[in-house]
């Protein structure tokens, strides 16, 4: 561990700290676990604070979610391999008018939009997560996730089209 001083403890707590539960809520919707999510962000938080000398300014929170992000992906390599290689398959899902928002709003059902999430593959749900619930930036995402913004921004498009699909035609026994 480092050898912290009272003035890196004080950064660590004023720049890292309020951003725990950005970093939980990453978690726990890449994992879809609280106990993982809770384990991995833990993880997260400990790596943060042994390399917070590495860190030299910038977007604290955008550091702390690109850790959190690659201790996730780290975490479902070891524990669920398949998981990362299952894509979603649009054919399967009928196209609508209706936008994931007006569904998820005009139903109230935040379980059926939970439901929803959880269908899209780890990256997509991370895309969405981050744009959508923690209210990143493109040039943001693009840090965290260490892909160029057109990237961010075509990946973004495809998880609202999946989330929409999921919305109008949930898998079977998906229903609340």
């Amino acid at each position: 561990m480092n050898d912290f001083d009272a003035e890196d403890r004080r950064r660590f707590e004023q720049l890292v700290l309020p951003h725990v539960d950005a970093a939980f809520n990453l978690a726990r919707w890449l994992l879809r676990s609280r106990a993982d999510a809770e384990d991995v962000a833990q993880e997260a938080l400990l790596r943060s604070y042994r390399f917070f000398r590495g860190f030299h300014g910038g977007d604290a929170r955008a550091w702390l979610l690109q850790i959190v992000r690659n201790t996730c992906y780290t975490w479902l390599e070891k524990n669920r391999p398949l998981e990362l290689s299952m894509e979603f398959d649009e054919e399967l899902h009928l196209q609508t008018h209706a936008t994931p928002e007006t569904l998820a709003i005009a139903g109230d059902d935040r379980k059926r939009l939970t439901l929803a999430l959880e269908t899209l593959p780890p990256r997509f749900r991370e895309i969405l997560v981050l744009r959508e619930l923690e209210g990143c930036s493109y040039k943001e995402i693009a840090a965290i996730t260490a892909i160029p913004i057109g990237t961010v921004m075509s990946s973004l498009s495809r998880a609202r089209r999946q989330l929409h699909s999921a919305l109008v035609n949930p898998p079977q026994g998906a229903r609340p």
